[in-house]
């Protein structure tokens, strides 16, 4: 390596070794807990047709369950944002977490499915809090350079809490039962409630998210101000577009796969966990891909392979090519998406909870009209025209905001 080569090295082992000691929790803790929050919001997608069973319901009726969690995980989204930025971020997702794992316990025990809807609102409800305010943790605690590095690492957490959830839930729900899923989960949210309490209680650091400013704790004020400048808009709508193109075509690839080639739904979850593992792969890769690429180069790469891959999908004759296709379309997604996650954490410096709970509501509220909108493509023409138009929108997406919205000159090094 060579001496240039060697001090940018040392120089980014520095900053990112001051970044971690200027924070109050780790990325370690906070990975942990978006692990459980990731792997609760995912244990519901194997788990439907035995809660019907058992409450005696039909699927439909089951499915209240899931209506019940994601609504209000996409609406608080809003309230979490200016609230954190407000009453300091860590205050809120540690009250929230432990309503959080109380409610997850609980869920357990619900003894019918009024109940168990009630409580997976109640659960959402309180998600909705912990990964937006972490993003704007860390973007509080990382310099820029560094930041995409981190969040990327921040992503691995994520992933596997996407991939396990709803593996894991199948499974115990085969071997035990359903209910003993969600009261370990409360259990270990439980502990890192306390561990994460006891984290911002011992250090001397004080919350770096507390304000000084006056004023209500919960405000539209802060959205309209964010809305006023031309760059949240522009990121604001990429995101909203990303999960209206992509979401709203991948959503159908398990049933594409079912209709297509019949498999077991164990084997189209085993083929879909891939897109989990295309992510661990990317959060690996990102600091290298940034230093080499840089932001633009990253956004456009990851249009297209994720364009590449959802043709591809649309054109297969056989189920094994899904499985290479699925992990590649992970790392292409999560290059787009890595890219304008960072850039939310860049929109308002002074009010970043307010800035990544826009960005997440808009990526929540695109991926459900998206789904419903490729839905009607898909009763019209089928799955692979859905798949094709999916990945031109994103792969056009991805080339006008590397090109309109970031500098040529935004290399990470």
């Amino acid at each position: 390596m060579s001496g240039r080569g060697t001090m940018r090295e040392v120089t980014k082992t520095a900053a990112t070794t001051s970044a971690d000691r200027s924070a109050v929790i780790s990325l370690g803790l906070l990975g942990a807990l978006a692990f459980l929050v990731s792997a609760d919001a995912r244990v519901m997608d194997p788990l439907l047709p035995v809660i019907a069973a058992d409450f005696r319901t039909s699927i439909a009726g089951a499915g209240l369950v899931v209506t019940g969690y994601t609504i209000p995980y996409g609406l608080f989204q809003l309230l979490y944002g200016p609230l954190g930025d407000r009453a300091g971020k860590l205050r809120v997702m540690g009250a929230a977490l432990a309503v959080f794992a109380v409610g997850t316990a609980a869920c357990g025990l619900a003894s019918s499915l009024p109940l168990l809807v009630f409580l997976r609102f109640l659960t959402g409800m309180t998600a909705a809090a912990i990964i937006p305010l972490t993003l704007a943790y860390i973007g509080d605690n990382y310099p820029y350079r560094d930041r995409q590095a981190a969040i990327g690492r921040y992503l691995t957490a994520i992933a596997l809490g996407q991939i396990l959830g709803t593996s894991l839930g199948g499974t115990v729900a085969d071997v035990i039962s359903w209910r003993s899923i969600f009261l370990a989960y409360g259990l270990a949210s439980l502990a890192l409630a306390a561990v994460f309490w006891r984290a911002t209680r011992t250090e001397s650091t004080t919350d770096p998210l507390t304000p000084t400013a006056r004023g209500p704790l919960i405000s539209v004020l802060p959205y309209r101000r964010l809305l006023r400048q031309p760059m949240p808009r522009r990121v604001l709508a990429a995101v909203f577009v990303e999960g209206f193109c992509f979401s709203g075509g991948f959503v159908y690839l398990g049933a594409s796969l079912r209709d297509r080639f019949d498999l077991a739904y164990a084997a189209i979850g085993a083929i879909l966990a891939g897109f989990g593992v295309g992510a661990l792969i990317y959060s690996r890769a990102v600091p290298h891909l940034l230093g080499r690429l840089g932001e633009r180069g990253l956004v456009l790469l990851g249009g297209s392979l994720v364009g590449t891959c959802l043709i591809g999908l649309a054109t297969i004759d056989g189920w094994l090519p899904a499985i290479p296709l699925v992990v590649v379309t992970g790392i292409g997604f999560y290059a787009i998406h890595g890219t304008l996650q960072t850039k939310a954490t860049e929109l308002a410096p002074g009010a970043r909870g307010t800035a990544v709970s826009a960005f997440a509501f808009c990526l929540f509220v695109g991926q459900g009209l998206g789904a419903a909108a490729f839905g009607r493509l898909v009763e019209r023409t089928g799955y692979d025209t859905a798949f094709v138009v999916s990945g031109l929108t994103v792969a056009a997406l991805a080339a006008v905001f590397a090109t309109r919205v970031l500098r040529p000159s935004s290399v990470m090094t």
